[in-house]
């Protein structure tokens, strides 16, 4: 800890606040509850996706854009957004995103037609990605050092809830309500955020964060990924010859080499490409992409498949997922601490193949009987293997990294995690034959489900492959050093976060 008389770390509330006290307890609060509400949206909108589709009957296509249009720009914008929250206050751009969501929540409520709904949920994704590392950086500048590592345990935690209770939460509403109430959840909940923020955070930002903020990289990102998802995804209606596929496609060609060679030349860029020649960081985020794609395309169409051919009510469907849910809250923690014992490589390897396996069981599903025999078992191994990988994966990715970037190894691997979920959903359902009109059709749904869990857990086995090549376990690290630094994760929202670097003086007390 800090001496006494040493000054507080540069944009820090001085003194720092203490967990135990009530302005404490409510910061906490507030941006669990503002995190809690961008992470439950990417994961309650999938039990609504048959329900949206039957008030607009815009096909499977539709139904990606929903998901994918959110997950585009959270993921181009997250970089940027905690960049601006460092340079112009960390409370300011947290409010400015909780109103910004909370308008796009409305729009998305109030939608009369899936082009209305998917652009609404695209400037959603822009709030999303304003508010969730705004949220994170408040904690980590208001609190008091040795406080710290509490602070953002609980936040990792409790906005994990949120996020793997999403389709509990979205079965409950469509069962009470209609899919318009998972969007219009949000407006209580940002009014309750924007009354605490006001009165009980303080207001911190970086001031040696002056240089120009890289907004020509977020456009460039954001042009890639979205060429890259109009192509993949419109590909299925249009086909590969179409002018709009080809035109969207070329974008993504163009603008990727544009973006990298951007980050290249800028001075303070929003991603900074040195950090993938170390081959420890490059391979934990390999390992990331190809487990997050495999639980994005499975989580997208699981609640289709058990809504539309096993023919389960929404909140039945929701209420299916409740086993990946327990599983991850009683065992994440648990898989960091045995990491941090023996090292992350052998649960990199392993748990990969652990939820290959539990989604290839998934193509049970499909199959007549009951819950218990076709879709628990799978769940439930889809559950362990993601307990077993999850927690040490960006715990590896920040400690490949050198001190001075942890925060941005951590962002990266966040972005990571969320593209590989984007692309899943653009790009699964067109491997897996699930195109045309009749791609929601139950006979087709089936066979393409199976086909789609087979190629999921193909994915999710490569990484294993890859974190067998690449990840090596660090040295030992003595008890001091782990006392600093502990692996705290999110459920099934985001990649697990690591607490406080290690100060100046540890490894000398």
């Amino acid at each position: 800890m800090s001496d006494a008389g040493a000054a507080p770390p540069s944009g820090t509330v001085a003194d720092g606040l203490a967990l135990s006290s009530s302005r404490g307890r409510w910061v906490l609060v507030v941006t669990v509850l503002g995190s809690g509400m961008a992470l439950l949206d990417s994961t309650v909108v999938g039990i609504a996706l048959p329900s949206i589709d039957r008030t607009f009957h815009g096909g499977l296509g539709a139904l990606q854009w929903v998901v994918t249009g959110y997950a585009l720009t959270l993921a181009a914008f997250l970089l940027l957004g905690g960049s601006l929250g460092d340079r112009y206050g960390r409370r300011r751009i947290f409010s400015i995103g909780v109103v910004w969501f909370a308008l796009a929540s409305a729009c998305c409520g109030l939608a009369s037609g899936s082009a209305w709904l998917i652009a609404a949920r695209v400037v959603q994704g822009v709030g999303g990605a304003l508010l969730t590392p705004a949220s994170l950086a408040i904690i980590q500048a208001s609190f008091r050092t040795e406080d710290r590592a509490r602070a953002i345990g609980a936040w990792s935690g409790l906005s994990g809830v949120a996020a793997a209770a999403g389709p509990l939460v979205g079965g409950y509403l469509l069962a009470v309500a209609s899919w318009r109430w998972v969007f219009f959840i949000n407006l209580p909940l940002a009014a309750v955020v924007l009354a605490v923020t006001a009165r009980h955070v303080p207001e911190t930002s970086d001031p040696t964060n002056t240089g120009r903020v890289d907004a020509p990289g977020a456009a460039l990102a954001v042009l890639f990924l979205a060429g890259l998802t109009y192509g993949l995804i419109e590909a299925a209606a249009r086909g590969w010859a179409s002018p709009a596929v080809v035109a969207g496609l070329a974008l993504a060609t163009v603008t990727a080499p544009a973006f990298l060679l951007l980050e290249h030349r800028q001075a303070r860029p929003m991603l900074p490409l040195a950090l993938f020649r170390v081959r420890q960081f490059s391979g934990a985020n390999a390992v990331t992409f190809a487990v997050y794609a495999a639980l994005g395309g499975a989580l997208f169409l699981l609640p289709i498949e058990l809504q539309l051919v096993a023919h389960y009510s929404p909140l039945a469907s929701g209420l299916a997922l409740l086993p990946l849910t327990f599983v991850m809250l009683l065992f994440s923690a648990r898989s960091g601490q045995l990491s941090a014992r023996i090292g992350p490589r052998l649960q990199m390897t392993f748990g990969p193949f652990v939820v290959g396996a539990g989604l290839v069981l998934l193509t049970r599903a499909t199959q007549p009987g009951g819950y218990f025999t076709q879709v628990f078992p799978a769940v439930l191994l889809f559950a362990v293997g993601l307990a077993t990988v999850v927690a040490p994966l960006t715990a590896t990715a920040m400690g490949a990294a050198p001190a001075e970037h942890s925060g941005v190894a951590s962002a990266v691997n966040n972005v990571v995690a969320r593209a590989a979920g984007l692309l899943a959903v653009a790009l699964l359902p067109l491997l897996s034959g699930l195109i045309g009109a009749s791609a929601l059709g139950s006979s087709a749904l089936a066979a393409g489900f199976r086909s789609a869990m087979l190629i999921s857990g193909a994915v999710s086995a490569t990484g294993g492959v890859i974190a067998a090549l690449t990840i090596r376990n660090p040295a030992r690290t003595p008890p001091l050093v782990r006392q600093y630094c502990r692996t705290w994760h999110c459920a099934v929202g985001n990649p697990p976060l690591c607490a406080d670097p290690l100060p100046a003086d540890a490894g000398r007390r």
